[in-house]
């Protein structure tokens, strides 16, 4: 229709058209940045669709009406828990995260300091220092892992960062300490640093020569000389910022440094989200008017909702998905990867969850194996309760810090201190869900080896300091 036409026609039906028109401009932009058909953008549509729909559900699944003590129950109990602690907090900003490393870290310098022919110090050095500044949960790292690894590093800093992320989290080894004693958590601290390096020196040995192919295309990528280094370092410090303060668990003692930030951890968290902005704002391409609705849209669903600041969370992640989703230019981009880590992980991360809840159910339920096997199968220092304590930890799921307490409950049914490393060692850094996800990624032989490896340090590590003890 011409302007003159549209001109003559009722206000309201103008403005409907203007938006049918803005949606319609929104989605073919987006379709650009995903460099698909509208056919296969329909299928993008489904999946968003699908993907939202079963978290809706999942987050409010009514547990009360199904029967107590049931295996089903725990299975969709452990969904439930997981959609509402660690999706939205967690997952959402590792997505943007890994995504943020796809398109805006160049291939140069990821292969500088973790490619194949980065020296073996410094390579091990960052990948085992950025995973540990993290302290995420085994399934909260996979995004990131997924993203240096396809950018351009070596398994073997790869599979130390995976280890890393989860594992040596200084919080959880300080909780350690003071809960189930020094020994335990400075043991804890010395193997799980080790065992980033050496999983990963192994892993890179075992699977060299296919690595080699796999990277000889990277090699010839040259350094670009980090032209983009201040503002990724603002970037993605900010995300990492809204990523570690958002999830900011009160500690069991009031008083001290983390009491006071657990305190302030929304208005960090904000405080973080707001400089991401400003980055997207200065570097990007976001410009004022969508910065200026991104942040009144925020502040709205603060004073709306404020005994509930995830509300305000939410909408801050709609409004930038929206805006990002929309670009032609680098937040399209961002987006477009950041969405095809979601779609890939997501649905394996759910079939895993219902596995592991259905089989181990949660911390202090049943499921189908009873809890009273796995407290008789640890007992003492056997070459087998060590290596039960590692079979069923990287099977388990652990959110950050609930180890802990678990173990405590174990110990005192009569858990070997030895079996309890293990169980450290490897239940943080693995679960079901993180191993079907790696095999996405890494394929299922690298998976089995890394898992193997995982599995059999910790139970050395259980033998050697139960004999000790």
């Amino acid at each position: 229709m011409s302007r003159a036409g549209e001109a003559s026609l009722p206000k309201h039906r103008r403005v409907a058209g203007g938006l049918r028109r803005g949606f319609g401009n929104a989605q073919r932009a987006l379709a650009r940045r995903l460099a698909v058909s509208p056919v296969a953008w329909r299928r993008e549509w489904k999946a968003l669709a699908l993907i939202m729909g079963v978290f809706v559900l999942a987050y409010h699944f009514p547990i009360g009406t199904l029967p107590r003590a049931s295996p089903v129950t725990e299975s969709l109990a452990l969904a439930r828990w997981y959609a509402r602690e660690h999706v939205l907090l967690c997952l959402v900003p590792a997505f943007f995260i890994a995504g943020g490393i796809a398109t805006f870290v160049s291939q140069g310098a990821v292969l500088r300091y973790l490619g194949p022919r980065a020296p073996k110090p410094a390579a091990y050095g960052v990948a085992s220092a950025s995973g540990s500044l993290l302290a995420v949960c085994s399934c909260t790292v996979l995004p990131l892992f997924a993203g240096i690894y396809r950018t351009g590093a070596g398994l073997g800093p790869a599979t130390a960062f995976l280890y890393s992320g989860p594992a040596i989290n200084a919080l959880a080894i300080i909780l350690t300490a003071r809960v189930l004693g020094w020994e335990l958590g400075v043991a804890r601290a010395v193997g799980a640093v080790s065992f980033a390096v050496l999983v990963g020196l192994t892993m890179h040995l075992i699977f060299r020569r296919e690595e080699k192919q796999r990277t000889d295309g990277f090699t010839s990528v040259p350094d670009d000389g980090q032209p983009m280094l201040a503002k990724n370092v603002v970037f993605f410090g900010s995300l990492v910022g809204v990523l570690v303060f958002a999830n900011w668990g009160r500690p069991q003692v009031e008083g001290g440094l983390w009491f006071l930030i657990w305190q302030a951890h929304w208005w960090l968290t904000a405080g973080f989200g707001a400089l991401l902005g400003l980055a997207l704002f200065a570097w990007f391409g976001m410009d004022r008017w969508q910065l200026a609705a991104l942040a009144g849209a925020t502040a709205l669903a603060t004073v709306a909702s404020p005994a509930n600041p995830t509300v305000a969370f939410v909408v801050a992640v709609l409004g930038l998905s929206f805006i990002a989703a929309t670009d032609d230019g680098p937040m399209g981009e961002w987006f477009a990867a950041s969405w095809g880590f979601a779609k890939q992980i997501l649905p394996l991360l759910l079939l895993g969850i219902l596995v592991a809840g259905l089989l181990l159910g949660r911390p202090g339920h049943e499921g189908l194996v009873p809890s009273s096997w796995v407290a008789e199968a640890v007992g003492g220092n056997s070459l087998g309760a060590n290596l039960f304590a590692s079979v069923a930890g990287a099977f388990m799921y652990f959110a950050t810090l609930t180890e802990v307490p678990i173990l405590e409950g174990l110990l005192g049914s009569g858990m070997g201190s030895g079996p309890a490393l293990a169980l450290l060692l490897a239940g943080p850094a693995l679960s079901l869900p993180s191993i079907l996800v790696i095999r996405s990624v890494i394929g299922w032989k690298k998976t089995l080896a890394y898992l193997g490896l995982v599995i059999a340090a910790a139970t050395i590590a259980g033998l050697v300091f139960g004999t000790l003890e």
